[in-house]
């Protein structure tokens, strides 16, 4: 007779039957601790995360992702333009969602605070940053990055780019990809800062649009402005179901 158990909804034979039972390992204290880093165990972290995600921010209503870079100072430029997109996002009834971190995510958070807007944000397990700064008035933490960008996609009506690093990039890289796919409609997406931006852009052009990699209205897509106001503007337009 051919040895054999159910495990939920898993059948084990043979040698792939494993000793005791799923509730023993649990109520035994003193067993083994190294479930809790196994695939099946990591699923059910992934569901709470997007679960705290929804929750928190099912009536958060309408808000606009800001990224920026964490290591511009306060005494920088960007921080102060920061400080700008927040308030004035804030003024024209916009929740801000950052990724929750010091630099340029600060200086929006610290914005739409001090304006009386609602200031979110979403924080991820880094090694070098440990908490939500302190202009947060709303924050989740997350582990993994895919639950997070959900977060950022599906509670904002667009995305905000100031000058940042390659977490910046990858945010706008996403939306964009986004976009192309049609997995998201009317979702603008606004990089402020012309200098900042103007060489990325030219060089996608030249190269991947003359290539035929991408077509031309992937790149018309987007606002690139110095003005905070036209920004907000967008932003508002697409709030109000108006095409840019």
């Amino acid at each position: 007779m051919v040895r054999s158990k159910s495990k939920g909804p898993i059948l084990q034979r043979r040698d792939q039957v494993e000793a005791g039972t799923t509730d023993q390992r649990l109520l035994d204290t003193r067993g083994p601790s190294d479930w809790v880093h196994t695939d099946p165990w990591r699923v059910l972290r992934i569901q709470a995360e997007f679960v705290e995600g929804f929750g928190a921010l099912a009536e958060l209503g309408p808000a606009v992702s800001v990224f920026g870079s964490a290591r511009t100072p306060a005494d920088h430029p960007a921080y102060a333009l920061g400080e700008q997109v927040g308030r004035k996002l804030a003024d024209a009834g916009f929740a801000v969602i950052t990724g929750g971190g010091p630099g340029v995510m600060e200086a929006v958070n610290k914005g739409a605070s001090e304006a009386g807007g609602i200031s979110v944000g979403l924080g991820i397990e880094l090694p070098w940053e440990a908490e939500l700064n302190s202009w947060v008035d709303v924050g989740i933490n997350f582990r993994y990055f895919f639950a997070r960008k959900t977060m950022f996609v599906k509670y904002s009506q667009g995305y905000l780019a100031l000058p940042g690093g390659l977490g910046t990039l990858d945010e706008l890289f996403e939306a964009m990809t986004l976009v192309q796919t049609q997995k998201i409609t009317s979702f603008p997406i606004v990089l402020l800062g012309v200098a900042e931006w103007s060489g990325l852009l030219e060089w996608m052009g030249g190269t991947m649009v003359a290539d035929g990699r991408i077509k031309q209205a992937d790149l018309d897509s987007l606002l690139v402005t110095d003005d905070v106001d036209e920004a907000v503007a967008r932003m508002v337009a697409a709030r109000e179901g108006e095409q840019p």
